[in-house]
């Protein structure tokens, strides 16, 4: 096991909402940092402030993990530092704005390889390296989204089913050697998530039980995947919706996703 003075964190996504409120937790817990997003300004920004803050050493790694190259140039890097990273936060994603039909392939293309392609290669070779040293934790951001009925014409929840899948997976095999890994699943997070999605004034019509601040969701995380539990929803509300959801039956859960107006 490392000392503490020597455990390095990456969280991707890092610039904003949930991963930049990671990011000052694993600070405030004397990691050292690695922030990995495509804004550099911003991540320059927040390193500066959470160096100053928290004593810590905090580097960035301007990134668009949509370039299938991304998570290579990424490991290359930390190991070109001669650092290794002994907690990962996936934390990057984005959701397309308009249906399967109204698409473009390559917009599609990128969101697969962001939530999908790019965190399993990130979980997958970085989890390796931790479990060769015995120790490690793993955050793959998720979504209550998971455990929902599929939206008419969103691939949004089935990668996040996918993510809450390959969490669980990952975990079964990698904590035999130290390793955690969790699936966080938040339900809706006040972030500028739905700022970039073009759907605040939708949601901010939902009741106010709906809703969580990022620091509330970032502990319940970290405080999941160092007790082990290989799954979080955050909330008693969403624990509640995520139970539920998952006993309805699948024709059920077909119609009522055939009658979502997302778009």
């Amino acid at each position: 096991m490392t000392t503490m003075s020597k455990r390095t964190a990456l969280i991707t996504g890092a610039s904003a909402g949930i991963g930049e409120r990671f990011s000052h937790r694993l600070a405030r817990e004397g990691y050292n940092l690695i922030l990995v997003a495509r804004r550099r300004e911003r991540l320059e920004a927040l390193a500066e402030s959470l160096a100053g803050k928290y004593g810590v050493d905090v580097r960035v790694l301007s990134e668009d993990l949509g370039d299938p190259q991304a998570p290579s140039r990424i490991i290359d890097q930390v190991q070109t530092w001669d650092l290794h990273v002994d907690f990962l936060v996936n934390n990057a994603g984005f959701a397309a704005k308009t249906s399967l039909v109204k698409s473009e392939w390559p917009e599609l293309q990128q969101e697969i390889q962001v939530m999908v392609t790019a965190l399993t290669e990130l979980m997958i070779r970085f989890g390796k390296q931790m479990v060769s040293r015995g120790y490690g934790h793993i955050v793959n951001v998720s979504s209550l989204a998971a455990f929902a009925p599929t939206p008419a014409g969103m691939l949004y929840t089935g990668i996040k089913s996918y993510v809450l899948n390959a969490s669980e997976s990952a975990d079964m095999e990698f904590k035999r050697s130290g390793v955690h890994v969790t699936a966080l699943c938040p339900g809706f997070t006040y972030t500028e998530f739905h700022d970039v999605q073009g759907t605040r004034d939708l949601v901010s019509k939902l009741p106010s039980v709906f809703w969580q601040d990022a620091e509330t969701v970032v502990d319940a995380g970290y405080r999941a995947v160092l007790a082990g539990r290989p799954v979080c929803v955050p909330g008693a509300f969403n624990k509640t919706m995520g139970g539920l959801s998952r006993i309805l039956p699948e024709a059920l859960r077909y119609r009522l996703g055939s009658r979502g107006r997302i778009y």
